[in-house]
């Protein structure tokens, strides 16, 4: 009888992936229909600012519930909920304006502003749900490398929004169909998802008794029971853990270049450089292409880091610190660029410093809560880091307008200068121990 682990577990670390990939470019797609939505409807920088920031609202009050609901209902079901909603959003928005017009008082604006609400709201647990999974299925020695793998859709997901939003309006002509594709695509691969994963791997047939063994012998013999007897800590106590909330500081950085690149590059390349629909296909891709393998790099090296050093505050915070501030840096000399080269060379770099510890922040977040309360820590992390989602745009559109486009890449250096003093005071790790009234805390 053969007892090798025959590591099923990768294949769902990538369909995981895949599902957080689709959930990027969905997300991306409208940054390259502004062309066409912007005179259609008589936007202008500072509506398309708004519009792209009405998704962080409804975002970062999904990561919230995802992460809680994880925990309370398991990760398969809130990613059935949460996939199919996105996807049904997703082909919403194609009609989002027209349905502004028709029933929201006229306004176009409104319209968008609805969708957008509520596809981030669907899209928001995915992060946390990827987190509650890892958690889950992934041993503690690989468990940095992992969480790289999931967020290696970030920067793969907006290398590929590039080509794949450009494509489809090339194709079929219009930027209605771009959604309606995408959307539909989000669902097919939900449903394939859904037929491979389970919230354990003890619950799942296609996993061998021997990688059953192995995960159970690589966490210390502890069965997955084990989290059951675990004191359960109120949501709040989030709060209490001084390292959790410098972690989030830390991770909105992350977030806060993310979306500033994700959602401004399109239209500061047409505005500064005069580029066009055709031209923004590979332009948009170049700042992601050494973040797509940085992200990879960072899980790596945090895990050789642990275990050369023995050290978290090492193989985490010190790490991450360090790339912030080359990230600093960069966008700090990104602002007095003037050629497309030398600005396209400087935000790549500093994409990729700053992907290099994304893995980093989940990891925190899993080494210092308990097993039964990940999903949660998560979802209040992805809350608190995830309000770039809308600070980003929003702060660009009116910065852009009353000082040009070098504000937007100097307010980029002090959000990452603010996380990487966060990331330096951070202590992974350490974990608050129960309140006796909350160990009688049950769900």
């Amino acid at each position: 009888m053969n007892r090798q682990p025959n590591n099923y577990r990768y294949r769902i670390f990538f369909l995981i992936m895949l599902m957080a990939l689709l959930n990027y470019i969905d997300r991306g797609a409208i940054s390259y229909a502004a062309a066409s939505i912007l005179p259609e409807y008589g936007f202008n920088k500072a509506d398309w600012g708004s519009l792209l920031g009405y998704f962080g609202y409804g975002y970062i009050v999904g990561a919230l519930c995802g992460g809680i609901l994880a925990d309370r209902f398991g990760p398969k079901r809130v990613w059935l909920i949460a996939g199919g909603a996105w996807s049904v959003f997703e082909i919403g928005t194609a009609f989002a304006g027209d349905m502004g017009l028709a029933m929201l008082g006229g306004s176009a604006l409104a319209g968008f502003a609805t969708i957008r609400v509520l596809f981030g709201f669907s899209e928001g647990p995915a992060y946390s749900v990827i987190n509650k999974s890892v958690g889950n299925w992934a041993t503690p020695k690989e468990r940095g490398f992992v969480v790289s793998v999931g967020l290696l859709s970030t920067p793969l997901g907006a290398l590929l929004t590039a080509p794949i939003a450009v494509g489809l309006q090339t194709l079929t002509g219009d930027w209605r169909s771009m959604f309606i594709i995408l959307g539909v695509a989000s669902l097919l691969l939900l449903l394939f998802f859904m037929r491979r994963f389970t919230d354990h791997p003890d619950d799942n047939p296609r996993v061998s008794q021997a990688e059953r063994d192995y995960l159970r012998q690589e966490r210390g013999g502890q069965a997955r029971a084990d989290s059951a007897l675990e004191p359960r800590l109120p949501w709040w106590s989030f709060f209490q853990n001084r390292n959790l909330i410098l972690n989030a500081i830390g991770y909105f950085s992350f977030v806060y270049v993310t979306f500033l690149l994700l959602s401004w590059t399109p239209k500061y390349l047409q505005d500064e450089f005069h580029y066009n629909l055709s031209s923004l296909w590979y332009m948009g891709m170049i700042p992601w292409v050494g973040a797509c393998f940085t992200v990879l790099l960072g899980g790596k090296l945090s895990d050789w880091l642990l275990r050369r050093t023995g050290s978290l505050v090492i193989a985490r915070s010190c790490l991450a610190a360090g790339c912030l501030l080359l990230t600093t840096a960069c966008f700090v000399m990104v602002s007095q660029a003037h050629s497309v080269f030398a600005v396209i060379a400087l935000m790549t770099l500093a994409n990729a410093f700053n992907a290099l510890p994304n893995s980093v922040y989940w990891a925190v977040v899993i080494d210092s809560s308990p097993t039964n309360r990940i999903g949660t820590y998560s979802g209040l992390t992805h809350f608190i880091a995830n309000t770039a989602s809308f600070i980003a745009p929003m702060l660009t559109g009116s910065l852009t307008v009353a000082y040009g486009y070098s504000a937007m890449f100097m307010a980029a250096a002090v959000a990452t200068g603010i996380g990487m003093t966060a990331m330096l005071l951070v202590r992974p790790g350490v974990r608050q121990s129960a309140p006796m009234s909350a160990r009688i805390i049950t769900e």
